[in-house]
């Protein structure tokens, strides 16, 4: 997570989806919206392990058409060759640098890729040396018009050897999100920075047609204008979930 990871390479580990359903599926031209996607709650602390909400283009079960679904997945992606969930917990992010070809993430890369809807995401930054107090500073860091934005992500299947297969339980879906170098703007705050897509790229991304080295291609593009908001450490506790979260912090260092 950012807030015990500090500046190690692991980040975009807490971050804020409050939107309505309805909202997100508009935006993104959404045109299933799963059952468990109304049973998760607005999150103004999403962790990871935390259910998520994302959208994909998947084939009809019924039909095979191909449409756009908003679909809940958990946030730590566990490979389809691993033993057990827990692996997804180290594998919350992945490196824009080394995706196409990290036994973890190059499968899900080619062919399941993910947009992440969310409003802004928290990073921490250290203290200086010299500063009179030693903790962490926390910030929001969120469009500067206030959209919502869409994180690149990946997503994969994992299927529970100890469940019978007519067990609806027997699958797991995961996600993780794409991270790149921090722009000079947020620099200060952490090297690293969550992959925010352009709408002209949002077609091609969900496309499962468009190949791996296609879809390296989209990762260029310049992250939406952020602003960093100093906000109060309330966020370093994961039970902390509200709006007043996103308050400035008065005793910002």
């Amino acid at each position: 997570m950012w807030a015990a990871a500090g500046r190690l390479s692991r980040m975009c580990g807490r971050y804020a989806s409050f939107r309505e359903d309805q909202a997100i599926a508009d935006e993104f031209a959404v045109a299933v919206v799963a059952d468990d996607v109304r049973l998760l709650p607005p999150s103004w602390n999403v962790a990871p392990t935390d259910g998520i909400r994302m959208v994909v283009e998947r084939a009809d079960r019924e039909t095979g058409e191909i449409t756009r679904q908003l679909r809940v997945a958990r946030w730590g992606l566990v490979p389809s060759w691993a033993k057990d969930p827990s692996v997804g917990n180290r594998m919350i992010n992945a490196r824009v640098e080394s995706v196409a070809e990290k036994s973890a993430f190059a499968r899900p890369f080619a062919q399941r890729r993910a947009l992440i809807p969310a409003d802004g995401y928290y990073e921490w930054r250290k203290p200086s040396p010299d500063a009179p107090v030693q903790r962490k500073q926390p910030y929001y860091i969120h469009p500067d018009d206030g959209s919502l934005v869409a994180l690149a992500g990946l997503y994969e299947f994992w299927r529970d050897p100890a469940k019978a297969d007519d067990d609806p339980d027997r699958w797991l879906v995961s996600a993780t999100i794409l991270t790149r170098p921090a722009s000079e703007r947020l620099a200060f705050i952490h090297d690293r920075q969550p992959v925010m897509l352009p709408h002209a790229a949002w077609d091609a991304w969900l496309d499962p047609a468009v190949d791996a080295p296609a879809a390296s291609d989209l990762l260029a593009a310049a992250p939406p204008t952020l602003e960093p908001t100093p906000v109060r450490p309330l966020v370093n506790a994961v039970r902390n979930n509200g709006p007043d979260l996103l308050a400035p912090d008065p005793e910002a260092h």
